[in-house]
């Protein structure tokens, strides 16, 4: 019923519009690739894209303007990585901690089901169920914080790494070590305990940044 409503809605939209939020989906789930170009003649023909559709997409750090040759699509850069996941850490562990403070039982119950609904997810193989799935179990712990600052924080800089998150989660080899560690954060908030918490989240990290760069064949 979402996706239905997003579509209808987006046909009020500017054109310019429509076809940011084209290439950018297209872009975040790997069907453009990293280094692809964007000609634009031919996007202009194929979708109507303006120039500043692309302008959009150059100050979300998705694509590059390259001398002679244009826009393409940026690369994915280890240096972004880690820098994007070292921010994800602090907002994240007080995140945890004050999920632990002040999430209600009901959020409990929610933080279960989004437990419970990664499981099934990743059961069915879709790279993008599975990485909708995971977004969702993130954002009941942030939404248990209280906090909407926090909240805007979290979910623009989820926004950037949603690239990344996307190269490993289509992997199933992690599927069982995420489904583990999605139940040891689960456990440690519906007990409300704040240094388990953020022990078990900076470890879901590292360890995702371990396994994104060995995915994208980074070397140290």
């Amino acid at each position: 019923m979402k996706d239905f409503m997003q579509e209808n809605m987006d046909e009020f939209l500017p054109l310019r519009e429509v076809v940011f939020k084209t290439l950018r989906q297209s872009i975040l789930t790997g069907e453009l690739k990293p280094g692809e170009r964007l000609m634009e003649i031919h996007l202009a023909e194929k979708l109507g894209v303006s120039r500043e559709a692309i302008r959009k997409l150059e100050l979300e750090g998705l694509v590059t303007m390259i001398p002679r040759r244009g826009a393409e699509v940026a690369k994915i850069s280890e240096k972004n990585l880690k820098d994007v996941l070292e921010v994800r850490t602090c907002l994240d562990s007080l995140a945890v901690r004050l999920a632990c403070q002040r999430i209600t039982d009901e959020q409990i119950d929610d933080l279960k089901k989004a437990c419970d609904d990664f499981v099934l997810a990743t059961k069915t193989g879709e790279a993008t169920a599975i990485t909708k799935a995971d977004v969702k179990l993130h954002d009941v712990i942030v939404r248990a914080t209280g906090n909407e600052r926090l909240q805007q924080m979290i979910n623009t800089l989820s926004e950037q790494m949603y690239r990344y998150r996307f190269e490993y989660i289509k992997d199933s080899a992690y599927h069982a070590l995420l489904i583990e560690e999605h139940r040891r954060i689960y456990e440690s908030i519906a007990a409300r305990d704040e240094e388990r918490a953020v022990a078990e989240i900076t470890q879901h990290i590292e360890n995702q940044l371990y396994t994104i760069r060995k995915h994208l064949h980074f070397t140290e």
